[in-house]
């Protein structure tokens, strides 16, 4: 079987040995055998086609955690896959001149209203709820699917309404800096709440007393991180114009979900919600909408 040491293998592919170590180490691009004696990687010259496609992934930016699922997909699995990806990053890079154009407004004195803010009435619940400091965005999402997983291993009754739905607050902003944390949060019956609650040892049962929320239905939408500052950014502006105070500095998304069958194109309908502090019973600024829409 003819090889090539690592250093001839970086000079055909144009990678550096340090990346196709790396790469070995995750599993990516294992060399077809380590010489026993020496340590050394050997390539195949057949494992040329494999390199060059980390290596143009790696330069249109896909993660490392994205390349290992995607090397496994046939060819037009992974064009398929290429085509979602740059659709997402577009949408974000939408989201992100939204979001400049926002900020430099605000920075001149400009205010321009980007979203319809309604409020509704949330009363008395007993919630279970799975709370945890994540890694950034792939955290907020590995901490949904283990709630979603739990909850389609043990199903529970099902609530009403926006006040019965799932839902996902943010205590803290979720960035490459900061770990939140995130809290996911699915409203149980009272009266079962404790019977509910011995059934999940890995959630915790609280409760979450009567308030009123401040939201932006948002339907549908998928929406990038970016645009999701921009939804925060419109409920606040709202608040200070209306003189409500927010009750506390979390955010929230309320989730319903679409009911089987499901299909691709399937997608919760989605609002973006902080809770407020009461007010007097003869304010009327607001347009207020029933929970249970």
């Amino acid at each position: 079987m003819d090889v090539v040491t690592i250093g001839e293998f970086a000079r055909l592919t144009r990678l550096s040995p340090r990346a196709l170590r790396l790469y070995d180490e995750l599993g990516l691009l294992p060399p077809a055998r380590v010489d026993p004696d020496s340590g050394y990687r050997l390539y195949e010259p057949g494992q040329l086609e494999r390199a060059r496609l980390v290596a143009a992934l790696r330069q249109i930016g896909v993660p490392l955690a994205e390349i290992k699922p995607m090397l496994d997909m046939t060819p037009s699995e992974i064009a398929a896959r290429l085509v979602a990806l740059w659709a997402e990053v577009e949408a974000d890079h939408t989201g992100r001149r939204e979001l400049v154009s926002r900020l430099v407004d605000r920075l001149n004195g400009k205010r321009s209203v980007m979203y319809e803010v309604a409020t509704r009435e949330i009363p008395d619940r007993s919630l279970l709820c799975l709370k945890r400091h994540v890694d950034g965005k792939p955290g907020v999402w590995e901490l949904g699917k283990e709630f979603i997983a739990l909850m389609k291993e043990r199903p529970l009754p099902q609530m009403d309404g926006r006040a019965g739905a799932t839902f996902l607050i943010y205590h803290g902003e979720v960035t490459e800096d900061s770990d939140g944390p995130v809290e996911m949060c699915r409203p149980v019956p009272d009266d079962r709440s404790e019977e509910l609650a011995a059934r999940f040892p890995e959630l915790t049962l609280r409760t979450e007393p009567a308030h009123e929320e401040a939201f932006v239905a948002l339907g549908t939408a998928e929406l990038t991180p970016a645009q999701w500052q921009l939804v925060s950014d419109a409920l606040q502006d709202w608040a200070v114009e209306q003189a409500r105070q927010p009750a506390n500095f979390d955010v929230r998304i309320t989730y319903i979900f679409p009911s089987p069958p499901l299909t691709p194109a399937s997608r919760p309908d989605c609002d973006f919600a902080i809770p407020l502090q009461s007010q007097a019973p003869t304010d009327t600024t607001s347009k207020r909408t029933p929970a249970a829409e």
